[in-house]
């Protein structure tokens, strides 16, 4: 894993956009939780979601979140607290060894900060805005902008000093970037108007041929067309059946890549680039490259795929 204090420069325009999953509380959310209170499994106590309810306000250790309640319990809040954004999902061995950590350390925090906990398979949508590419991911929000993040498991002392730094960063104020082209762009795309969002990442593109941000929502765009209605289990079953079908494997690799495996996605698709030749060969790597693209250059998932590329490759 890399440094836990990650300089905050990561998070590009377009990268993360939080202003994008502002929502309108809805009934039925998860309320707060706080671990140790009645009813509740404590901290360190069986799936990393497994929490019992209890109500929202003062003295909060961990709350699930999800898109109902996110602007208040993530946005709202950060602009007092630290909120420690926690992506997880049952399947994910080292997320139960990460979880429990950080909600103990979130009930020892005492209110200096909260643990928000997003299972990325029920919440898929602020997965895909977080580009979430693997899991565990942690994200530090204050004063409603990400700060800071790291992927993986890492050990008890090293989380402490992350949050220690995250605590510090509290009182600053973070700017917050200005491009009227993206926020449309982005409002376009959480919204689900794909057309309206192409057509506004395209015309960036039109006039900046460079801009990362753009290209990166672009590839969403087509990744989200894609799998609309694709059953996941059925794509990967399908897959796992066909080996050799490069467009069951092309699926496959999308669905992996929005349930945050992007690992196994860019294995798969490494995989495949050593099997095929010709034309198939071609459009498994630029498809590989477009799911390269929401990520981001500086991604460590996808410097290590882009090595084993270049290994298949030549």
């Amino acid at each position: 894993m890399s440094d836990p204090r990650m300089s905050a420069s990561i998070f590009t325009r377009g990268a993360v956009d939080l202003g994008a999953l502002r929502t309108t509380p809805t009934a039925g959310q998860r309320p707060a939780t706080t671990p140790g209170s009645p009813g509740s499994s404590g901290p360190g106590a069986g799936s990393p979601g497994d929490h019992a309810p209890a109500a929202s306000g003062e003295g909060v250790a961990v709350i699930d979140v999800n898109e109902a309640n996110f602007q208040r319990e993530v946005l709202e809040r950060s602009m007092t607290t630290p909120v420690v954004v926690d992506f997880w999902a049952e399947w994910c061995g080292p997320c139960k060894q990460l979880s429990p950590v950080l909600e103990k350390l979130a009930v020892e925090g005492d209110g200096s900060w909260v643990l928000a906990k997003v299972d990325v398979d029920a919440n898929p949508r602020i997965a895909q805005m977080f580009r979430v590419q693997g899991i565990p991911m942690v994200y530090a929000i204050v004063g409603g902008q990400p700060v800071d993040a790291f992927t993986g498991v890492v050990p008890e002392t090293q989380l402490r000093q992350w949050i220690d730094a995250v605590l510090k960063a509290g009182g600053v104020e973070v700017e917050t970037p200005a491009d009227p082209r993206l926020d449309a762009a982005d409002d376009a795309l959480v919204n689900g108007d794909l057309d309206a969002a192409e057509q506004a990442y395209r015309k960036i593109l039109a006039e900046s041929p460079a801009d990362q941000a753009a290209e990166a929502g672009l590839a969403q765009v087509e990744l989200l067309r894609r799998v609309g209605g694709v059953d996941p289990q059925a794509a990967i079953a399908e897959a796992a059946a066909n080996p050799d079908d490069v467009e069951a494997q092309l699926r496959a690799a999308d669905v992996e890549i929005l349930s945050g495996q992007a690992d196994r996605a860019y294995n798969r698709l490494v995989d495949l680039v050593r099997r095929t030749y010709g034309d198939d060969r071609e459009r498994v790597r630029k498809h590989l490259l477009s799911l390269f693209s929401m990520a981001g250059p500086d991604d460590p998932a996808v410097a290590a795929a882009r090595r084993a590329l270049a290994n298949a490759l030549f």
